[in-house]
């Protein structure tokens, strides 16, 4: 069955169920030497950058699955590529998988205006680090969620 990463809008659970109703999530995964991007329709895509590091998550796919996704992503419009890539999972160690890259010179239109909001939902519900997290929310020009407050002790003789 083949192996998808996911770090856009295909990491929702609800929406893979109706794209993909029987795509198994398998976890959170990392692609090395990539980062997150937009394209200028505003939707996903990454950017070679050997500094980087880009979270997502792993579907396992049946090949109707992967025909359906195609259809969803573009493809036979030239909106999206397919590459097979190296990911690490944060179970398991290394693995190769299907990876869609956004072209920026196709288009499948403007991406809707909650696009990003659920991308960052997404990630939150995975559990992404909150470095991560805050990115995303940068790239889509959301606010930064408030930091939570800091803990501050205070002596109370009298309590003791």
């Amino acid at each position: 069955m083949p192996l998808t990463f996911a770090y856009g809008s295909n990491m929702s659970v609800a929406d893979m169920a109706a794209r993909c109703p029987n795509a198994k999530l398998l976890g959170v995964a990392r692609l090395p030497k990539f980062r997150f991007a937009l394209l200028p329709d505003g939707f996903a895509t990454l950017a070679r950058d050997p500094s980087a590091l880009t979270y997502g998550v792993l579907w396992e796919l049946g090949f109707g699955a992967l025909a359906a996704l195609d259809r969803y992503e573009g493809v036979a419009q030239g909106a999206y590529e397919k590459l097979v890539l190296p990911v690490i999972r944060d179970k398991g160690g290394a693995v190769r998988a299907l990876v869609y890259l956004g072209r920026p010179e196709a288009s499948l239109g403007r991406a809707p205006s909650d696009y990003m909001e659920k991308i960052v939902a997404s990630a939150v519900a995975h559990g992404f680090p909150r470095e991560h997290v805050e990115f995303l929310r940068a790239c889509g020009g959301l606010a930064a969620e408030a930091a939570p407050p800091k803990f501050r002790a205070i002596k109370n003789e009298s309590m003791l």
